[in-house]
């Protein structure tokens, strides 16, 4: 193949892709000068270490996320991203936040900035919905979980924080006692009652 045929051959195999990953290359049989001289036009960027996006498609709604999950596939986005991405309160979190099982170390991501927490067990493993982002998978908490975990984490985000979502949650018509459910799984449901029967 001509260079300008290699060139036109990877980016039509990102159009369909939300990121190219420089090993790719090799499947393809497309050496690394093509992705160099594809930066030199500005017709991709590199993202991360390896990782490249064409700029000739639309940025992905969830572009964050979505690199997150490629590179830490056990990650599951919880609390404030959790409830950004379920659309629940008002909060617009400075990191991306997400779960990871006790004993994780936390991912060497260099952008966007991540917090982590460690869940055990259930808590790791329950509720967790998946979305797709192109060819990614993305892991996120359910909203009643979500919530659960709130006011399980309310001396970190704020209790002001739980409360704004169980009372968002209401409008929304998620069901209250699958919340309920998932506080018991935290042993928040004492802390819970009194701002659930205020709801009903």
């Amino acid at each position: 193949m001509s260079p300008e045929t290699m060139e036109e051959h990877l980016l039509e195999f990102m159009r369909h892709k939300v990121y190219l990953r420089a090993r790719d290359l090799e499947k393809l049989r497309i050496p690394r000068v093509v992705l160099s001289r594809l930066l030199e036009k500005k017709k991709i960027e590199k993202v991360a270490p390896g990782l490249y996006r064409s700029l000739l498609s639309p940025e992905p709604q969830n572009a964050d996320l979505a690199l997150i999950s490629r590179k830490v596939p056990r990650a599951v986005f919880c609390l404030l991203t959790a409830l950004e991405y379920h659309g629940l309160g008002t909060q617009v979190p400075k990191k991306i936040w997400l779960a990871m099982p006790t004993g994780s170390h936390t991912p060497r991501i260099l952008y966007p900035p991540v917090r982590m927490v460690q869940f055990s067990g259930m808590t790791y493993s329950e509720g967790i919905e998946t979305h797709r982002e192109g060819e990614i998978e993305i892991r996120v908490y359910s909203p009643e979980k979500t919530i659960a975990d709130c006011f399980r984490y309310r001396n970190v985000i704020g209790i002001d924080v739980a409360i704004e979502a169980l009372r968002d949650a209401n409008t929304k018509n998620i069901k209250m006692s699958d919340i309920w459910k998932f506080a018991k799984l935290w042993k928040v449901q004492n802390t819970m009652r009194p701002y659930l029967e205020m709801l009903q």
